[in-house]
Formats: C-alpha cells, structure tokens, sequence
C-alpha cells in the first residue's frame, strides 16, 4: 500500500506541478530542507525556522517583544512535560467577550496535549490537570499569559461532531514547538477551505488519515488526507473525466497550500469518487477498512461517520484480502515472539491466536466477535455445531487470553521463560491446526459457491429460453435446448455453450462427491463472464421487445409515445419535455382505450419492470380514434421512427 500510494503521489505531484506556477526548484530545495529532521524531539528540527516571516509588521515587533517569555514557557514547559506535548502555538490577539474588544496585551497560547497514553485518569482528568499545572506556569512568567489546553482526543472528537472550531484556532495559531501534529492540521484545514470553496458541491468528506491520527508518526510522515467526490450526479462528462479533473486541481491547491504555510512536500493527497469507494466499502478492502477505523473527518456531509460507526458496530465485513490478512499474520507475528521473547511475547502470543481464530470465524461468515468472546464463538461454530475443530485448541486460545488479561490487571506480576516458552508451543499447535481449520472452511464455502453459481446460471438459462418461447425446461435437457435454440442459429457464441456444460459437469461431480478445487475456480472464472453476456442479452431482447409494444404518433410539433402493456396503455403526451406528463388508460376488449388518468414515470418503470415476456400487440380501429381524442385530430403514426 505504501508503495503504491508514494508512487501515485509522485505521479500526481509531477502533473500538478506542471500546471502551477512555482518553480520546481523551490520544492527541491524545500524537500532537501525535509531530509534534514531526524528526531521527531528534537526542538531544533520541530521548531518553525521563522514563525514571524508571514506575519503584519506590527505583529512581528510584538512577537520579538515577547519572544523571550515563550521560549522560557517553551523550556518549562518541556522540561515537565515532554512526553505529553505535541504542540505549542501563538494564538492571533483575542476578543473580549464584554466589550468585544481586542484584547492586546494577553499572550494567547495553545497547547496540544497527547493522551493517547492516558492509563491511570481519564482523558478529561488528564487534561484539567495538565493544564491548571500549565496555566500556572504561565502565569509565573507573565500575567498576560493566557493558555488553552487542548487533547487530541478531544480535537478528533469535535471533528467526528462536526464542529471544527479547534482546528480553525489550531490552523490560525503560530507554531511555537511542534513535532508534527500542529503542522498536519494546519496545512489541511488550509488546503481544505480552498477545496471547499472551489468544489463544495461535489465534495462528501475530507478526511486526515495515517500514521499522524493513529498515533504511530515520526518526523519524516507524510500529512495523509482522503478526500471523497460525489459523482453521482455527473451528466456533462464520465466519472472518470470528473475524478481526474478535480483530481489534479485539488492536488495542485496541495503544493499551493504548502506553500502557503510553509509545510511543502509532506501532503500526500488521495482522491476517490463516491462510486468507487463504495465498491471498496462493500468489500471491506484493508486500506477503506482502516481508513474508516482510524481517520478523522475535517470536513463530513454525514457520510464519513454513518460508515465509521457500522464498522464499529460490526456491520461492514471484510473482504477475503482482508481475511487473508488476518490469517497471515498468525506465522509473522510468531516471528517476531522468537526475535523479542522478554519484552513482547506475551502480547505477540495472544494477537498471533485471535486474530487467525477471528479470521476463521469470518471466512464461515460471521462477523468476528470481541477478543473475549471468541473462544465460545469458536467452540460453538467448529467444535459443536460443525465438528471441525477439537475441543482441546478452544482450550489453548482460552488459556491465552486468560494469561494476557492476568498481566494487564496486575493479577500476574510477572511472566516466566518455562511459561513463554509453553505458550509458544501451545500456539504454534494451534496455528498448525487453525491452517488447517481453514482448508476445511474453504472447501465448504466453495462447494456452497458453487451451489449458488450453479442456480444463478440455471435461472438465467431459463429466463432467456422463455424470452425465445420455451417456458418449461427441465435441467436434464437444458444444455440441449439452450444449443439448438440459440447456439446453432447465431445467437449466442459457441464458447458460452462450453462454459454451460462445463458448470452443468460441476454441479454433478459435487452430486457425486467428485468436485476438485480446479473445478470450482474454472467454473466461477467462466460463471461471470458467461452471467454478464447472458443478462445484456436478455436486457436487449426485452428492449427490442417493449420497442414493439411502443407506438410513437406526432401532433403539432410535438411527439407523444404509448405504451401497451397487459391490459394498460401509458400515454406521454410530449416525450422531449424533462418533467413528462404521463397517464394511464384501461385497454378495452375492443381495443380501444379506456378513461385516461394521472401516473407517475414511478409507475411506469415499475409496469415496465413486472414484465417478463413484452405482450404481442395489435393495433385496432377503435384505438386510432383514442389517439384523435389524446393528442388532436393532426395526429400522426409514425412508422420505423
């Protein structure tokens, strides 16, 4: 995934870049600036080269003014809290809310409070702790110093409750000491206003994702933003052209607003279209199940969260790319047991366990349960109901799970070489056996696929061989009537004859207890190709089908359309005007119409859908004096319209 996204970031840099107007070398030598950070603590590599360059004259003179105060909070403040401060910044001169009077002698500072640590209080109780500590501190430098203290759990979850507010005094602040944090959020609240501002219409959410909101970012990170576009009501040009199209301004509004702050080369920016990523959401593909997991909407038009908390809840089920995931990384983490015994074993144990034994549960089909409810999920499904699985490995995942959450309460002090060392035997049985569970899984899914790949082809066969007049076909001959019907007389394609046959052969050695894995992959690598032609073909059929059931008259200048269909005509009076005036009428035995009444273009696509064989029409005398009646006495039939 890194690979391909630094790879399509490189792309799409280079195509913007050609279009904006900054010089290549000023991002080179921004770039060679970049290389230079090493140490995500280091204050001279956190720290902003100039925080006063871009800044009103009169600003600049107070902030020299007041520069040694800061950086004597800046020092106190690190020296206590190091480990929690993410952030330190210069608040622009604020208001009082008495006399809605610019305050100007206060010093307002913002600092960002990492939490993510937080065992021992709550996040709250760490924040009105750390910053009444921090509020004094400030204080003891100067009366006028004013600070706001901010967690990140708490930025993230105004963000989830739309409210943005922190990240508009946080994008307006002047960075004071930051190691990452404060940048990513400035530079994307700034590139997303100017993406709001161009394309608000078409955007559906702007989400900052990555390393940064999963705790995990160093230094060198990139700023990773998702941005989703609707495209659902795209008519003056494709879904792609739109993608590309927004695409490469949005990127280059990316160089442009890095530029702007200061921060260039590190906004690594994805685009998709609503279209596509909800293909990838219905399949639970790794990277949206992350995406959706871990990032943080900037900006949300009540799509992003509704998708966040079905995931959580459990609703969006991983794909098979994402079961493998979870099967693989059983042996890898064993690995890394063998490599860090004393310090991570224990905890690289129990992930090694759960997460194959979560992954076999969701390859049977069922969303995978909490960590502590897996083992009795297991034994019910494998052991009891199923009988694939022996009591004694539910046993091995049970006792694991119980040593683990031991040592996290404090109930086991301590975790000796004798028992790491059973664990891991324990567990490299019950990967053994858990591969092998998966075998079995697989073989019972894919004979149930092929069940139902079987069953869907069947079906259209017979829906197809109706539309050609054979209504009753048994599967014996099915094979038969489909070659004679439509493969000798050029219908069809002699290839789909072959992949019938080969499916047919299928269903039966399954029947016979014959079925090979070859069998069951050629049949549903053959099954969708031989689907999609039979399904336009039988779209077509219908098509030319209702064509015939249409008659198409002229009176004045306009064109009006009825359509006949199983004892009911639907008139449209003029078929080129947007919001069409549609009715309906009884067809009489003679023929003729009855009373015409209101409809709704509703109602006729759902007459249209009810339609499995298009009726045999005949036109008669009494129906010509119904068209004088609707559209006037100038009407004309006409005829190969």
């Amino acid at each position: 995934m890194g690979k391909e996204n630094k790879e399509t970031k490189e792309k799409d840099q280079k195509e913007a870049s050609e279009k904006s107007e900054h010089k290549q070398s000023d991002y080179k030598q921004s770039e060679q600036k970049q290389e230079q950070k090493t140490d995500q603590k280091s204050l001279t590599a956190q720290q902003v080269p100039d925080p006063l360059a871009n800044l009103p004259k009169e600003a600049q003179e107070k902030l020299k003014a007041i520069k040694s105060k800061l950086e004597k909070f800046q020092k106190n403040l690190l020296d206590k809290f190091d480990k929690y401060i993410m952030g330190i910044a210069l608040l622009p001169p604020q208001k009082e809310q008495s006399t809605d009077k610019v305050e100007k002698d206060k010093i307002n500072v913002v600092i960002l409070i990492d939490d993510s640590d937080s065992k021992k209080m709550s996040k709250f109780e760490l924040k009105d702790k750390l910053g009444a500590i921090i509020a004094q501190m400030g204080q003891e430098i100067d009366k006028n110093l004013v600070t706001q203290t901010i967690i990140v759990s708490e930025l993230w979850q105004s963000c989830y409750d739309s409210k943005y507010d922190f990240l508009q005094t946080v994008a307006l602040a002047v960075p004071i000491f930051d190691t990452g944090m404060l940048a990513a959020v400035k530079i994307a609240e700034v590139h997303k206003s100017m993406v709001l501002k161009k394309f608000e219409k078409y955007i559906v959410s702007y989400v900052l994702a990555g390393s940064l909101v999963q705790g995990k970012a160093t230094s060198s990170s990139d700023i990773d933003v998702w941005i989703v576009i609707d495209d659902t009501d795209v008519k003056k040009m494709t879904r792609a052209e739109l993608k590309d199209k927004l695409r490469a301004i949005i990127i280059g509004m990316g160089i442009e607003a890095g530029e702007i702050t200061g921060i260039r080369n590190k906004l690594n920016i994805q685009v998709y279209i609503l279209t596509d990523f909800w293909d990838s959401l219905k399949e639970a593909n790794p990277i949206i199940f992350t995406l959706l997991r871990d990032g943080v909407p900037f900006y949300d038009r009540g799509v992003f969260m509704p998708w966040k908390q079905l995931l959580k809840m459990g609703k969006i089920k991983p794909s098979r790319e994402a079961i493998d995931m979870f099967m693989g990384s059983g042996d890898q983490m064993l690995r890394r047991v063998k490599d860090k015994l004393k310090d991570m074993g224990m905890e690289d144990i129990y992930y090694a366990l759960l997460t194959p034994s979560q992954a076999a549960i969701m390859m049977f089909g069922i969303a995978p349960p909490a960590p502590k409810e897996t083992p009795e999920v297991m034994r019910d499904i494998f052991v009891k109901k199923e009988k694939l699985l022996e009591e004694k490995f539910v046993e091995i995942l049970e006792h694991t799970i119980k040593v683990r959450k031991d040592i996290e309460h404090g109930e086991k002090k301590e975790l000796t070489g004798k028992e790491l060392d059973e664990l891991l035997t324990d567990a490299e049985k019950f990967l053994k056996r858990i591969n092998r569970l998966f075998t079995q899984i697989e073989k019972i899914k894919e004979e149930e696929s092929m069940l139902h790949t079987y069953e869907t082809i069947v079906t259209l066969v017979r829906d197809v061989l109706r539309l050609e007049g054979i209504e009753k076909v048994s599967e014996k001959e099915m094979v038969e009537i489909f070659e004679k019907q439509l493969v000798l007389v050029g219908k069809i394609p002699d290839k789909y004859l072959r992949i019938l046959v080969t499916v047919v052969k299928a269903k039966k050695d399954y029947d016979d207890k014959k079925l090979t894995k070859q069998e069951v992959e050629q049949a549903h690598k053959d099954s969708n190709e031989f689907i999609r032609f039979i399904l336009e073909y039988t779209q077509r059929k219908r098509g030319r089908e209702l064509e015939r059931a249409k008659l198409r008259v002229k009176h004045g200048s306009k064109f009006g359309e009825i359509l006949l269909l199983d004892g009911t005509a639907y008139i449209i009076r003029d078929i080129d005007n947007e919001t069409k005036e549609i009715s309906k009428a009884p067809i009489n035995e003679d023929g003729g119409l009855g009373k015409p009444e209101p409809a709704t273009m509703e109602e006729l696509e759902h007459a249209i859908s009810k339609v499995d064989i298009p009726p045999k029409v005949f036109i008669k005398e009494p129906l010509f004096e119904n068209l004088r009646e609707i559209f006037g006495k100038d009407v004309e039939v006409q005829v190969n319209y």
